[in-house]
């Protein structure tokens, strides 16, 4: 088990890690929620690398993102599987675009996580809005 924020992390680096392609605004992103929300408020913003670090390591493991996602619905207390869902969404979003593998590793998250269609939908709307550009 691991602590629910480093849970909330691991969800974060788990879609941005999907593409195998870690965007700075994908990583800026992870720095600001973890910076900012209040569920990260007594988080050392000092141990996001580490708990990046550990992310990755979990996922390299034989069968690793099946184990990663158990990992992580594990060490959540029900009530914040939402908040992991939206993170993830905000991180997909970041640069504008969400590739096939980042939908994937959503659906995989939200379906683990037991994130309804309608609170899904809903996220996943808020999240479109406040990356959109001009």
């Amino acid at each position: 088990m691991i602590d629910p924020q480093s849970a909330l992390i691991y969800t974060m680096v788990l879609v941005s890690a999907s593409d195998s392609d870690m965007t700075d605004s994908e990583l800026q992103t992870i720095g600001d929620i973890v910076k900012h929300l209040p569920v990260f408020s007594d988080f050392a913003a000092s141990k996001l690398t580490t708990t990046a670090q550990d992310c990755a390591k979990s996922l390299g493991g034989d069968d690793g993102l099946e184990k990663t996602l158990e990992l992580i619905a594990g060490s959540l207390p029900k009530h914040l599987h939402e908040t992991a869902y939206a993170l993830s969404c905000d991180v997909a979003a970041a640069d504008g675009e969400a590739s096939q593998e980042e939908l994937r590793v959503l659906e995989l998250i939200r379906y683990r996580l037991n994130v309804g269609r309608l609170e899904s939908a809903a996220i996943e709307r808020g999240a479109r809005a406040r990356y959109a550009k001009l």
